[in-house]
């Protein structure tokens, strides 16, 4: 099953200040993860600080993919994610680096040995994730929630991965939101 292209439109303003429609399409930026095949981000916009800029600008949508906002800024974009295989989850760390890196955050992944999923990751940021469609599991270094369509997951910087074991494809919906950790958990998770 493959999802349908999502569709963006963009406005602005014109030389009156009146509002007009800056682009109407399809997102320039698709990209299929090479290291996980089927996962496919969708890069829809982002932010590069706060408050946002309001103007006519280029499409800050159109450059390589990073996984996380842009510092001070936010991110939107989708994320159709392929049911887990099990050669997927036998990779191993260096496919999983691989992965990371392809979305511009090797740093990201937290996946050792004993990890309960091999795409355990974390950023410094709130992410608010919303399933579209399909299902997935949200695993936690402790517990493990499933997430259905209309569920919204507030990720707080947690160290986390997307399972899907559902035998079909996802799509989500996630925006991102630079962050800084509070002191008292940055020394926690410093002393890890």
């Amino acid at each position: 099953m493959s999802f349908p292209p999502i569709h963006r439109v963009v406005t602005g303003h014109d030389a009156r200040g009146r509002a007009v429609v800056a682009s109407d399409g399809p997102l320039p930026t698709v990209t299929e993860i090479a290291a996980i095949p089927g996962t496919v981000f969708h890069e829809v916009w982002c932010t590069a600080g706060s408050p946002a800029p309001v103007d006519n600008g280029p499409d800050p949508s159109v450059r390589p993919i990073q996984l996380p906002p842009p510092p001070g800024g936010t991110r939107i974009r989708f994320v159709d994610i392929p049911p887990d295989t099990p050669a997927f989850l036998a990779g191993g760390a260096a496919a999983m680096h691989d992965a990371f890196a392809q979305i511009g955050d090797v740093a990201a992944s937290t996946v050792e040995a004993d990890s309960p999923h091999p795409l355990m990751h974390r950023t410094e940021s709130v992410d608010y994730g919303i399933v579209i469609d399909g299902e997935l599991t949200l695993v936690l270094d402790e517990g493990e929630v499933r997430l259905r369509p209309g569920t919204v997951v507030v990720q707080r910087g947690t160290n986390h991965a997307w399972a899907n074991r559902s035998g079909r494809p996802c799509r989500m919906l996630f925006v991102l939101v630079d962050g800084r950790y509070d002191p008292a958990i940055r020394r926690a998770l410093d002393a890890r």
